[in-house]
């Protein structure tokens, strides 16, 4: 298991931040270059958090989550993947990663409108989302727990 770069409190503090901004803005379907300058700093470290989060919940390598600029991560379980182009890839930007990783948009939608691409067999990860949910964003603020 990878060891986590981004701690807790600061990962679930930036994702409770941009949150916020879905509530009030985009809601998840905005491009990267929408994203506030003030608030840039919190959708990469919410980004990073929340693929660090994917890999450790979901170990393996035989599908490569990737959003561009902040990072990528292999995870599930299945036929490894050690060379080369991986035979299963997901790629999103940074809000719409976000979005689906706190259920303000679904996967489905994501895949029909082109905002998330997914290719090979073991691409579709509707299961994995949403990562946290508004309720636990709320209890994690209220008690600085993550659990």
């Amino acid at each position: 298991m990878a060891r986590r770069r981004i701690d807790g409190t600061e990962g679930m503090n930036a994702l409770s931040r941009v949150a916020a901004f879905f509530s009030e803005h985009a809601r998840g379907t905005a491009s990267a270059a929408a994203i506030p300058e003030q608030l840039r700093d919190d959708f990469l470290r919410a980004t990073r958090f929340a693929l660090e989060e994917i890999a450790e919940r979901h170990p393996g390598r035989s599908v490569e989550i990737r959003v561009p600029y902040a990072g990528a991560v292999q995870a599930c379980e299945g036929q490894q993947h050690r060379r080369g182009t991986p035979p299963n890839v997901v790629e999103a930007e940074m809000p719409v990663f976000l979005g689906l990783v706190l259920g303000h948009i679904s996967w489905q939608e994501s895949c029909e409108t082109g905002a998330v691409q997914a290719s090979g067999t073991r691409s579709n990860l509707s299961t994995l989302f949403p990562l946290f949910t508004p309720a636990t964003l709320e209890r994690y603020r209220d008690t600085g727990d993550k659990s």
